[in-house]
């Protein structure tokens, strides 16, 4: 397995032919990590495999408590009114 440094995003990726992915799915889907995998035809990305996010549940509620809302959400604060003329 090869591994790129992907500049963009400062990480490291493996990259995969899709041969010797093909051969290893179900070990890679248990090894992949946050960063993901790279798999290639003939040298040209076709698939990038990346794990499922977990965890983001526990975010739900997190702030509940935390901070307080000054003012109407829903209104830009300005009047306005539709039969005026400009």
């Amino acid at each position: 397995m090869a591994i790129s440094n992907d500049w963009s995003y400062h990480m490291v990726m493996k990259i995969l032919p899709a041969a010797k992915f093909k051969a290893q799915c179900l070990a890679l889907l248990d090894e992949v990590d946050p960063e993901g995998i790279l798999v290639t035809k003939r040298g040209k990305p076709v698939a990038k495999l990346i794990p499922v996010e977990r965890g983001g549940a526990a975010l739900l509620g997190r702030l509940k408590g935390k901070i307080q809302v000054k003012g109407d959400l829903l209104s830009t604060g300005i009047r306005w009114d539709a039969d005026a003329e400009s």
